[in-house]
């Protein structure tokens, strides 16, 4: 049975939804009533982080992890560091490596190489860097991938993977077995759904879609992950009711 405490919502989900204060705090209020006690701060508007803090403190909400700008991470770091530690929130993330360093091995290197001083001093904080996946990063240059060059080139304590089941599969990776053997890397993982919609590949809320989910979740809870972030990029209802039925079936586990 999964700990229902360990779940969190993807505000990416809602990033319409939280573009002001007093959005974000609607939208947590909505959050806090559908059964979430925890969200991940990513794509919300320019909202002061205090600000943040408090609205979420006042709804007794969590923030257990983000997605933040890869320019805060180079330019802006102990700005960044501090904002985290003011929210109690262990997992600084990059939602992807801008698209300038994804067209060679030689790139995907040097990419790595910009974020392993960054990743380790997120780390002497007392904090963790974690990358998210899409798909694009199974891609194969000479004979291996950017996970395969993260292996080569990082520590596992600093370099940390936040996971995602939907491109995980999308990369045509299986992802039960991925969390498996990147088990030293991930403490975050995002919940996501596929689904074939008009012969076409989509997201889908968790358990309405065509993965498996018994599989991953085991292999999950084999390795200890802190948090699990719902999440759902497109959505063909209200987002709101998408992120309620992806809770109900994860409940239903």
């Amino acid at each position: 049975m999964m700990d229902m405490s360990k779940i969190a919502a993807q505000l990416f989900t809602l990033r319409d939804f939280a573009k002001t204060a007093k959005d974000l705090e609607n939208t947590m209020k909505k959050l806090k009533d559908i059964g979430y006690n925890a969200v991940q701060v990513s794509a919300i508007g320019p909202i002061p982080y205090k600000e943040v803090k408090q609205i979420a403190d006042s709804l007794d909400i969590t923030i257990c992890a983000t997605h933040s700008p890869f320019e805060r991470l180079k330019d802006d770091l102990t700005n960044l560091i501090d904002e985290h530690k003011t929210w109690n929130c262990g997992y600084i993330g990059l939602g992807a490596m801008p698209p300038e360093f994804r067209v060679s091995y030689e790139k995907m290197v040097e990419f790595v190489n910009i974020v392993n001083p960054i990743a380790k001093e997120i780390a002497q904080s007392g904090l963790k860097f974690v990358y998210h996946n899409h798909n694009f990063e199974f891609e194969k240059f000479g004979v291996k991938n950017f996970f395969e060059i993260v292996e080569d080139h990082t520590d596992p304590k600093v370099f940390g993977l936040l996971v995602d089941t939907f491109w995980l599969q999308a990369g045509g990776a299986s992802p039960a077995a991925f969390i498996g053997k990147y088990a030293d890397r991930i403490e975050v993982v995002h919940l996501k759904d596929m689904q074939i919609f008009n012969n076409e590949m989509t997201m889908a809320e968790v358990g309405e879609g065509n993965m498996d989910w018994p599989p991953i979740i085991k292999a999950c809870e084999d390795i200890n992950v802190k948090w699990y972030a719902v999440e759902q990029d497109i959505c063909y209802r209200d987002p709101f009711e998408s992120l309620k039925i992806s809770l109900e079936n994860i409940k239903k586990w």
